[in-house]
């Protein structure tokens, strides 16, 4: 006996080949779903542990700056805390330069020179007076340069000629002057002093400097 089989078999072939396509397409997409998912949590998590250091940096960097800050202060603080302490110490050191003042003016004036008048304002000493000649303000100006560490940087304002009456017919020519010379502070001054010992002690020798201004005379 023969069987024919009268059923549209291509007709259902192919319909299991289209059921296959899209059941295997559908898996596929499935399966690219999930691994999207996959990277995109991936992805969220390393943004989120990203910013979760960037906060931390940002907190670290915040510190820093508030610690920069109170250093920055300490540092204002201390110099202003060596200032007044160099201020105090100033003041204690400069208690006896006026009695150095008027020693080394006495000690560096020459035979026929005169001061008449002594002006201080800070550091800065004017000297008025007369002398016999101006070889005589020229050795005065010469001993405020290089003979003593209380007195620097001396400058000759002015040197003018004028008369003295020694009796009503007597007249003798004499130069006015005004020199304005740095009053040292103790504290270099003694410096100053305490080099030129040592340097006398062991021998050596220090060459004095040039007077910085000279003065002609007649």
């Amino acid at each position: 006996m023969i069987l024919i089989n009268l059923l549209p078999h291509r007709e259902a072939a192919r319909k299991r080949r289209k059921e296959i396509f899209q059941i295997s397409l559908g898996a596929a997409a499935l399966l690219g779903g999930i691994i999207a998912g996959i990277i995109f949590l991936w992805f969220q998590a390393a943004i989120s542990s990203q910013q979760d250091n960037n906060q931390i940096l940002e907190s670290e960097i915040k510190n820093l700056e508030t610690q920069i800050k109170d250093i920055v202060g300490l540092e204002a603080e201390i110099a202003a805390l060596r200032a007044r302490q160099q201020a105090v110490e100033d003041l204690q050191s400069d208690r006896n330069l006026p009695v150095h003042l008027l020693t080394e003016i006495v000690n560096q004036l020459p035979d026929g020179v005169f001061i008449s008048k002594i002006a201080q304002q800070d550091q800065q000493v004017t000297l008025t007076g007369t002398a016999q000649s101006n070889e005589r303000v020229a050795e005065f100006f010469r001993n405020l340069d290089v003979n003593t560490p209380w007195f620097a940087k001396p400058d000759l304002v002015e040197i003018v000629a004028g008369t003295v009456a020694l009796t009503p017919k007597d007249q003798k020519r004499v130069s006015n002057f005004v020199i304005k010379v740095k009053l040292v502070r103790a504290s270099e001054a003694e410096k100053t002093i305490a080099k030129e010992l040592a340097v006398s002690s062991s021998g050596a020798y220090a060459p004095l400097p040039n007077a910085s201004a000279a003065v002609g005379g007649k």
